[in-house]
């Protein structure tokens, strides 16, 4: 392990990028890296084997001594406390982050499950079900055009690591779906069977819709089931971050 640099203005090019990566929500798209803060997140990102091409430590959490972090990154950068507080997106700062590269080996799987996007614009609901996803062992994400930036800092946050183990595809178009070859079950609030009714198959593709406007016309089109979620308490429909959560549960286990 090579000794720190420490680095103490607020113009230096590395902090200049480090707060567009962390207040740029598409800022990833330009630079092809991203910067994820919080022991939770960078040790998420350790045990999925990344490997940071920065580690960023605030004076007072360098000097704990984070040797598993620091050994493992190719270059380790420690600023004034003052300084990683202007980076942090956090309430309380957390005194580390990383920047990490973005994938760049991304490969469509046509017969895996998965999870399709489809214009979810809140970044937790999307960060909330890339969580799901990744419990209920739906690898495959796809995020159509008008869907919340996959690796915004929003999204990574709300992500909790999730985003490590799986496969993110965004920006993609209704007819690029269909080269699937496992069937497309599209979720509705008003047709289909309930779900503890459906005879699932053993693999899927879940396509869940724009927090108003539901599933687009091109997906309910190509679908081959349709799942509603009974709701006896009575009310309209649920959050598409809870809706998703039921259904990949229910998916997994059939």
């Amino acid at each position: 392990m090579s000794g720190p640099s420490f680095i103490t203005s607020r113009d230096n090019p590395l902090l200049k990028e480090l707060r567009k990566l962390g207040g740029d929500n598409i800022g990833y798209r330009k630079t092809g890296r991203f910067w994820v803060e919080g022991d939770h997140l960078c040790s998420a990102a350790l045990h999925c084997r990344l490997v940071p091409a920065v580690a960023v430590y605030s004076e007072s959490f360098w000097a704990l001594r984070p040797v598993e972090y620091a050994r493992e990154a190719i270059k380790n950068v420690v600023v004034s406390d003052t300084l990683f507080a202007e980076l942090s997106a956090l309430e309380s700062s957390a005194g580390v982050g990383f920047v990490l590269d973005l994938p760049s080996d991304t490969v469509f799987q046509p017969s895996a499950s998965s999870v399709i996007l489809d214009r979810v614009q809140d970044a937790g609901n999307v960060g909330s079900i890339l969580r799901s996803a990744a419990a209920f062992g739906f690898r495959q994400i796809i995020a159509l055009k008008g869907t919340a930036a996959l690796w915004s800092p929003k999204v990574l946050r709300a992500g909790m690591g999730a985003h490590f183990g799986l496969t993110l595809m965004e920006g993609v178009e209704p007819g690029e779906l269909s080269a699937f070859q496992v069937p497309l079950v599209v979720t509705s609030s008003h047709q289909g069977s309930l779900i503890q009714d459906l005879k699932l198959p053993p693999l899927c593709a879940w396509a869940f819709g724009h927090e108003g406007q539901g599933v687009c016309q091109e997906l309910m089109a190509r679908a081959g089931y349709f799942a509603r979620i009974g709701q006896p308490g009575g009310e309209e429909s649920l959050n598409v971050a809870a809706a998703a959560a039921i259904c990949l549960h229910a998916s997994s286990t059939h």
